[in-house]
């Protein structure tokens, strides 16, 4: 309504002028044009209601995301649902009511959903999970109504054929009924929804279909999950080293990058990240870049964004030179034993401080790998105890230094116990008493201590040399270790 009176009152005053004589052309047609690109620009835009939902235009291709091939593949045969109702109500199937999209964070999920209401052309609405969840009996259960309603009425308005409502942290509003013992309101919700979504019919009105998001699947309720709600589930993992190679060379496009640059060697490197990770990989490198005031970003920026991102900033804390000395006799020991079971697989030794860490050694995976046999589990074992083993060779004392290696080593002995790589073979290891348990645990880690000790004394003279090194420059290649330990030996 102001908006309108605005306009009445600008076109009164370009009336009043032109009677008084004066040439309004020029400001008319520049009113008239500012006024059509703001139209233009909020059309586009994400704009609030009163009940905090969130309307948007999807500016997002499939094609703008990147190493989700299969989660694509799947999701754009069941919006071929939306696109082609016609040749499914022929061959007599069911249109899909809901798609789940479950996975990690940082995977693309939301921008899947984004991506898909551009395929289909369908209006977009998206909402979180907990802007549902009201202390007030009966105001979640309203706001769902409302969604829907919404929905349709935004259909006609922009004069589509279908809605996508997209719910984000779906595991919040759709969580098991009964789990929220003292708060009836969460099941109203959720009632409400399955309500909502059991009323969705395509001959009786505009097609909306429901999307949603968790990387909670298991929490929840088995009525949103039967045939009929949630029709489809799409698994959005985390890529692998193709997907991440497609990832960076989206976010790359628009920086300059160095000849020297290879993304096939940043992709190697960054097993286990995700979408999210590599955006912020990629946009590291660029400030680093920006820092150096370079022109272009270099191997090395793109390189230390890694370890930004994995083990967070440079810190300016000093150790005095007794610490120093002991993180690099740490450092070296772990990638002394990385270098003897998995020749070339370190990637940089630091004893500069990170995050919570003092000191690193990073590794470059072998491949993507997701089945691991009892060797390469108890190897990585021994890396993870090879830094406190070679403090006690050398200094005759270990230190607390080595406490997160502790916690990963027995992390990895639980994963043994679990499938059944230890004395006690196959077995139920939740009714294991706990001697029993600590038992098997303290003699796996003694026979591979005493197995990693003997590969540090063997290499004592090659782990004092690389303490050195480290200790006068903080840093060491891994091609700089392996040349060293090719010309000791």
């Amino acid at each position: 309504m102001k908006l309108d009176v605005l306009i009445g009152l600008a076109i009164g005053v370009f009336a009043f002028l032109m009677v008084m004589g004066y040439n309004v052309f020029p400001v008319g047609l520049l009113f008239v044009t500012a006024y059509v690109v703001w139209k233009f620009v909020l059309s586009r835009q994400i704009v609030k209601n009163g009940n905090g939902v969130a309307i948007a235009t999807s500016g997002v291709d499939f094609e703008d995301i990147g190493g989700q091939s299969v989660a694509k593949k799947e999701l754009q045969e069941a919006l071929d649902f939306l696109l082609y109702s016609d040749r499914m109500k022929a061959l007599g199937i069911r249109p899909l009511k809901g798609i789940l999209l479950s996975g990690p964070t940082g995977t693309g999920k939301t921008l899947l959903a984004k991506a898909a209401a551009r395929y289909t052309n369908s209006a977009f609405l998206s909402v979180s999970g907990s802007e549902f969840v009201e202390m007030y009996a009966g105001v979640g259960a309203e706001r769902v109504r409302g969604l829907f309603r919404r929905a349709r009425e935004m259909v006609r308005k922009e004069k589509k054929s279908s809605a996508i409502i997209f719910i984000d942290e779906m595991d919040i509003l759709g969580a098991k009924r009964g789990s929220n013992v003292s708060h009836h309101e969460y099941d109203q919700t959720l009632n409400q929804l399955l309500i909502e979504m059991d009323g969705l019919k395509v001959d009786q009105g505009p097609h909306v279909l429901v999307m949603a998001a968790t990387n909670r699947p298991e929490a929840l309720d088995a009525a949103l999950l039967r045939p009929g709600r949630f029709d489809r589930q799409v698994k959005v993992d985390l890529p692998d080293k193709e997907g991440r190679l497609a990832i960076l060379q989206i976010h790359t496009k628009n920086k300059p990058l160095a000849e020297e640059v290879s993304l096939e060697e940043i992709a190697h490197e960054t097993f286990g990240f995700s979408g999210a990770h590599l955006e912020n990989v990629t946009n590291e490198a660029a400030i680093l870049a920006l820092r150096e005031e370079a022109e272009e970003i270099n191997k090395r920026h793109l390189h230390e964004a890694v370890e930004k991102v994995m083990l967070g900033e440079k810190l300016d804390r000093k150790p005095t030179s007794e610490e120093l000395r002991r993180i690099a006799i740490h450092e070296s020991g772990h990638a002394i034993l990385a270098e003897t079971v998995r020749p070339n697989s370190v990637s940089q030794i630091s004893i500069r401080s990170r995050g919570n860490a003092l000191g690193y050694v990073r590794h470059y995976p072998k491949d993507d790998l997701y089945l691991y046999t009892q060797v390469m589990l108890e190897e990585q074992i021994m890396v993870a105890l090879a830094g406190a083993l070679a403090e006690e060779q050398i200094l005759g004392t270990r230190s607390t230094g080595a406490a997160g290696d502790y916690e990963q080593a027995l992390n990895l002995v639980e994963k043994m116990l679990l499938a059944g790589m230890s004395s006690l073979g196959v077995t139920d290891v939740s009714l294991l008493n706990a001697d029993k348990r600590q038992a098997v645990t303290k003699d796996i880690l003694a026979e591979l201590e005493e197995r990693t000790m003997k590969i540090i004394e063997n290499n004592q003279q090659s782990l004092l040399g690389i303490t050195e090194i480290l200790v006068a420059e903080e840093t060491l290649t891994g091609d700089t270790l392996r040349t060293y330990l090719k010309n000791a030996a």
